[in-house]
């Protein structure tokens, strides 16, 4: 048990680590951080988060991100938990089929199917659009998103849904007020899964988005590193910034992470 404990402080501190060199690096100066960079802010500087937190740009950043991961985890969600429903609780033929076809989409990764995306998206005419990212996104989360929600649905009783229809509720009702609720520590895991990953994607916004104005935040972090490369103080407090919101999502969670995790692997 010592042992692994110890693996685990030291995953911690490889991980925080260079999170908090981030975060502190973005009180210091320029010059401080130039003849020390690995030393503690003396003084502590708050303007370069001031600088940022009272530019439009990083306001629209922030609103590009949040508009496009909340369609990618609402489609997913929603798509996710009625493909997931269909898999686990209803006999079909082909069904494993159809469950394994949606799980290969785990081996596809994004960069591969780039060029066909593009021209897809350029065809409905999607490019420069936030939604031509939040939809390829919900498409490429929803295998990960079956894989856990699937085996949770399974776990629920069927005589639950058999008393729920002798008491005269339809399918869709006992799917929307019973199954779902007692799915909400999975559903909790998925969003959040979703959610983050959405956040933090790089390729697909680069690759649809073309205007600044509707650009996100990991592409407005390398467009600030590109017109204040000289400023390491500001970029770390742009990045340092731009973590806030997926990080304080993923900690609110925790307990329903973990709880969703802990279900899917016992179904």
């Amino acid at each position: 048990m010592p042992a692994t404990y110890l693996v685990a402080i030291v995953a911690c501190g490889v991980t925080i680590v260079p999170l908090l060199f981030v975060v502190v690096d973005g009180f210091r100066t320029n010059g401080d951080i130039n003849n020390s960079p690995a030393g503690w802010p003396h003084p502590w500087v708050a303007g370069n988060y001031s600088s940022i937190l009272t530019a439009a740009p990083f306001w629209q950043f922030l609103g590009n991100s949040f508009l496009i991961a909340a369609v990618a985890t609402a489609l997913i969600l929603v798509l996710g938990s009625m493909a997931a429903l269909a898999l686990s609780r209803y006999e079909f033929k082909g069904r494993e089929f159809v469950y394994t076809v949606f799980v290969s989409g785990l081996l596809f990764p994004i960069g591969v199917g780039a060029l066909p995306l593009y021209l897809l998206l350029q065809r409905l005419g999607l490019l420069d659009n936030q939604f031509g990212v939040a939809l390829p996104e919900a498409a490429f989360g929803l295998p990960l998103t079956l894989i856990i929600l699937r085996p949770f649905l399974r776990a629920i009783p069927g005589e639950l849904q058999e008393a729920a229809l002798v008491d005269g509720a339809s399918r869709f009702r006992f799917f929307v007020q019973i199954l779902l609720p007692l799915a909400k520590p999975a559903l909790v895991t998925v969003g959040l899964l979703a959610f983050v990953t959405s956040w933090n994607q790089y390729l697909l916004p680069l690759l649809v988005l073309q205007s600044p104005a509707h650009f996100t935040l990991p592409l407005g972090t390398y467009i600030f590193q590109t017109q204040y490369s000289q400023n390491d103080a500001g970029i770390m407090a742009f990045t340092a910034l731009a973590m806030v919101p997926a990080l304080g999502m993923f900690l609110f969670c925790e307990r329903y992470l973990v709880a969703g995790a802990a279900g899917a692997v016992k179904g």
